[in-house]
């Protein structure tokens, strides 16, 4: 993907593993990299493992002050921006329990926050002649799980919200598209089975139609062709980085007639 090189994206959430995964494939690829993140700790340590052409900003998404601090130090240095990578997130989530403020955070980050910082870069890609927007949704958009109402319909505005994004910012020569990962090997993953990845794949096994989570470079990989010139005829579009989780549906890999005959 050799129209990566030379160019500038911003990753929020770039602290994660996967932001981290997606600021790593982006450099790979010879683009310069602001990884935006509120985890301080985080993001230096990512930014210092990546080396020259990456840099961390502290950023919290939902001020705006710090959105255009980002925006503006990130041009300033490299000049432009070309690809915005929307990641950062919150999971707050309590179902019917949550308050009120769980909902405003939950929105504020996930929704609002990733329509401010692509206001804060529109008019440094339209200075460069266009380029790629990618915003993160989720399988979670699409089907009912208990117990959890805020990420998903926030994942779920995020797919509408894209749609909308690509047509209004087409004729700026800006593409915007989103994915949507199954899961996917994390912080949280690692945490509560110690390391154990074969565990982790066992249980996510009936839910994909690989038998496993999926590592964060598969994604980041994803996200780097939706941002290039491979892609250059895909906006407005959700891409399924999942496993088949989406399309393998409630019966999942389990022939169900024959349990009538049991």
């Amino acid at each position: 993907m050799e129209t990566i090189k030379g160019k500038v994206v911003i990753v929020t959430g770039a602290a994660t593993l996967i932001g981290a995964a997606v600021a790593e494939e982006f450099k790979a690829r010879g683009a310069s990299v602001v990884l935006a993140d509120i985890d301080t700790a985080g993001g230096q340590a990512v930014a210092e493992r990546l080396g020259s052409a990456a840099t961390f900003i502290e950023t919290d998404v939902t001020q705006d002050v710090s959105i255009e601090r980002c925006v503006s130090q990130t041009v300033q240095q490299y000049g432009g921006v070309d690809f915005l990578v929307n990641l950062a997130c919150s999971y707050v989530d309590d179902g019917l329990n949550s308050s009120r403020e769980d909902w405003h955070t939950t929105l504020g980050v996930n929704v609002v926050g990733t329509v401010m910082m692509t206001k804060a870069c529109r008019p440094h890609m339209v200075q460069r002649g266009g380029g790629a927007i990618v915003n993160f949704s989720s399988i979670s958009a699409k089907v009912a799980q208990t117990g959890r109402w805020l990420y998903p319909v926030s994942k779920a505005a995020i797919a509408q919200l894209t749609r909308n994004m690509a047509l209004d910012l087409a004729a700026d020569g800006i593409r915007v598209n989103s994915v949507s990962p199954g899961w996917t090997w994390s912080r949280i993953m690692n945490e509560l089975t110690h390391g154990d990845r074969a565990k982790t794949d066992k249980v996510a096994a009936p839910f994909h139609m690989l038998g496993r989570v999926g590592d964060p470079k598969e994604v980041a990989q994803s996200v780097v062709f939706l941002c290039s010139a491979q892609a250059s005829f895909i906006t407005g579009a959700d891409l399924p980085v999942d496993g088949g989780y989406s399309a393998l549906g409630p019966e999942q890999g389990v022939p169900a007639i024959p349990l009538l005959c049991d």
